[in-house]
C-alpha cells in the first residue's frame, strides 16, 4: 500500500541517519501485524544492502586501486590521449619534484635498447595536483600525467589482429568479460598501465628512505635457465644493476642472458625469467598475522603487473626441499648492536606475516612475451580458427623493463604498511619499562642483548598446536 511504502521510504532515510535505533520505527506502527511484517522485511533488507554497500564500495570502478591508507588508482590506455595515477594518503610537508619521479619513469621506458620494444616515449610526467608550487606534498591527492606521443594505432587495426586473439594474451579474457576491447595496444592489458604505478612508486620510494632509509632494489636473476651467480643481496646497488642493458647486477650472468635474448629475438620469439628484489633496512613488525601478511599483500601487488606468473617470499618453494632444522631461521644477538638477529635469512625478513627487521628478500617469475613474429593458431571474435603472425613493436623479454615495476609495487607495499601499522600500534605509545619490552629486532635498531648462550642446557619448551 502506499502507507506502507511511505513508512518504508521514511524508515531508510531514519536508517542511515540514526543506526543506534533501528527499531525505532515499529514502535510508531499501529497494532497491525501485517504492516510490522512488513516493516521489520524492509528493516533487514536495508541492513544487509548499507551493509554490503559499505563492505564492497567501488573505487575508480573494480581492479584499478591499490593499497588502503598509501593508496592509488591508476587509468588510462596504451594508445589513449595518456596514461597516469591518481594518489591518495600521501603525508603533507613533504618536498617532492617531478625529477625525482622521471628517474623510475626513465628506467621503465620503452625504446631503452635493443631487447626491449622500440616504441619512442619519452615518457615525461605531469604534476598536475597534490603540491603547492614550490613543490611541497599537501597530503591532498596527487595526480600524475604520461602523455602517449608514438602510437601507432593502425599496427592493430588495419590487420587481423583486430579480429584475432593473440594466444595467451588478455585480448580474449577482456573479450570475454566486457564485450567490447581496446584493440589498438592492449588498452588496460599493456605495460604501458604500470607508468601510473612506477610514478606513485616513486613517491612511495621516497617516503620509505626518508623514514627509515628503507633501500628497494630489483634485478633479473634469471633469464630461462641462465641464472645470476654472483650478487650479494647485501649490498648490490643501483648502479651495478644499470651497467647492462638485461639488469644483472652479475657482469658474466648478464652476458649469457643477453646472448640467449639476442637468440630468440632474432627468431622471432619471446624469453621469460625471474626478478628478484631486495628491501633493506625494512624496520620489525609491517604486516598483520592472517589475511594481511606482509608477503600476501606483496605477492597480490607483484602479481598484478602484467606478464607476472609466479611469486616467492625467501627461499619459496626451494625450502619445501629442506628440514625444518635446515630451513628454521636461528636467532642470536647481533654483538654489535645488541638486536635480536637471524643466523639466516630463508624467510625472506618475513615471519608469521610480519617483517622480522631483516632483509626482505622476493621472487617474481614473469612468463614470455605473448606477442611473437612467429606464426601461430588462434580464433577470430566470431569463432573463426585462423593462423596469426605478430608484428609491429614488442618486447621479445619484458624482464629488464620489469625490474622498475616491481621496485615500484614493493615500495607502494612498503608505504601503504608502514602508515597502516603507525596508525594502530604508534597511536599510544608503549610507556612501559624497557626491560619489559622485547628486545628490539633487525638491521637497523640497537638492543639490549647478551651475546653468548645462557644456561647450561637448551630450555625445554612444550607446545600445544592445532
Amino acid at each position: 500500500t502506499k502507507s506502507n511504502r511511505a513508512i518504508v521510504f521514511h524508515f531508510a532515510s531514519f536508517f542511515k541517519t540514526h543506526l543506534q535505533q533501528p527499531l525505532f520505527l515499529l514502535s510508531q506502527l499501529e497494532k497491525n501485524k501485517r504492516q510490522k511484517m512488513n516493516v521489520l522485511f524492509a528493516l533487514l533488507t536495508i541492513s544487509m544492502v548499507l551493509t554490503l554497500a559499505s563492505s564492497f564500495s567501488l573505487t575508480m570502478g573494480t581492479g584499478n586501486s591499490f593499497g588502503r591508507v598509501f593508496r592509488i588508482s591508476t587509468w588510462g590506455e596504451s594508445h589513449g590521449g595518456g596514461v597516469g595515477v591518481n594518489l591518495d594518503g600521501c603525508p603533507p610537508r613533504l618536498h617532492l619534484t617531478r625529477e625525482e619521479i622521471q628517474v623510475d619513469l626513465d628506467r621503465r621506458r620503452p625504446g631503452q635498447s635493443r631487447i626491449t620494444t622500440p616504441r619512442n616515449e619519452a615518457d615525461a610526467v605531469e604534476i598536475i595536483s597534490g603540491l603547492t608550487p614550490d613543490g611541497i606534498t599537501l597530503g591532498t591527492p596527487i595526480a600524475m600525467l604520461v602523455r602517449n606521443k608514438d602510437q601507432r594505432s593502425t599496427d592493430y587495426l588495419d590487420n587481423d589482429m583486430k579480429v584475432a586473439y593473440r594466444p595467451s594474451h588478455a585480448d580474449a579474457t577482456y573479450d570475454a568479460k566486457y564485450g567490447v576491447r581496446a584493440i589498438a595496444g592492449g588498452g588496460r592489458s599493456s605495460a604501458r598501465e604500470t607508468i601510473g604505478r612506477v610514478a606513485a612508486g616513486a613517491v612511495a620510494r621516497k617516503i620509505c628512505k626518508m623514514y627509515n632509509n628503507i633501500e628497494i632494489l630489483a634485478y633479473v636473476s634469471k633469464v630461462q635457465d641462465i641464472k645470476a651467480e654472483n650478487v650479494d643481496d647485501d649490498t648490490f646497488t643501483m648502479e651495478d644493476v644499470d651497467s647492462n642493458i638485461v639488469r644483472c647486477p652479475d657482469a658474466a650472468s648478464a652476458e649469457k642472458m643477453l646472448a640467449r635474448i639476442d637468440e630468440i629475438r632474432k627468431a622471432g620469439n619471446s624469453i621469460g625469467g625471474v626478478v628478484t628484489c631486495v628491501a633493506r633496512n625494512v624496520p620489525a613488525g609491517l604486516g598483520a598475522p592472517v589475511f594481511d601478511k606482509l608477503e600476501a599483500d606483496l605477492a597480490k601487488a607483484c602479481m598484478s603487473i602484467p606478464a607476472a606468473k609466479g611469486f616467492e617470499s625467501g627461499d619459496g618453494f626451494e625450502g619445501t626441499l629442506l628440514t625444518g632444522k635446515q630451513h628454521n631461521d636461528e636467532f642470536y644477538i647481533d654483538p654489535e648492536t645488541g638486536a635480536t638477529r637471524t643466523k639466516t635469512n630463508r624467510s625472506g625478513g618475513i615471519q608469521g606475516g610480519i617483517s622480522n627487521g631483516e632483509t626482505i628478500v622476493i621472487h617474481v617469475a614473469f612468463k614470455p612475451t605473448s606477442t611473437i613474429g612467429q606464426v601461430q593458431e588462434t580464433v577470430t571474435r566470431d569463432g573463426k580458427q585462423v593462423e596469426l603472425r605478430g608484428k609491429g613493436r614488442h618486447d621479445p623479454c619484458v624482464l629488464p623493463r620489469a625490474v622498475p615495476m616491481v621496485e615500484a609495487m614493493v615500495a607502494l607495499t612498503l608505504a601503504d604498511h608502514l602508515m597502516m601499522h603507525q596508525a594502530q600500534c604508534s597511536l599510544f605509545p608503549d610507556e612501559a619499562e624497557e626491560s619489559l619490552k622485547p628486545n628490539p629486532m633487525g638491521t637497523t635498531v640497537r638492543g639490549r642483548g647478551e651475546v653468548g648462550v645462557v644456561g647450561a642446557g637448551p630450555v625445554s619448551q612444550r607446545v600445544d598446536e592445532e
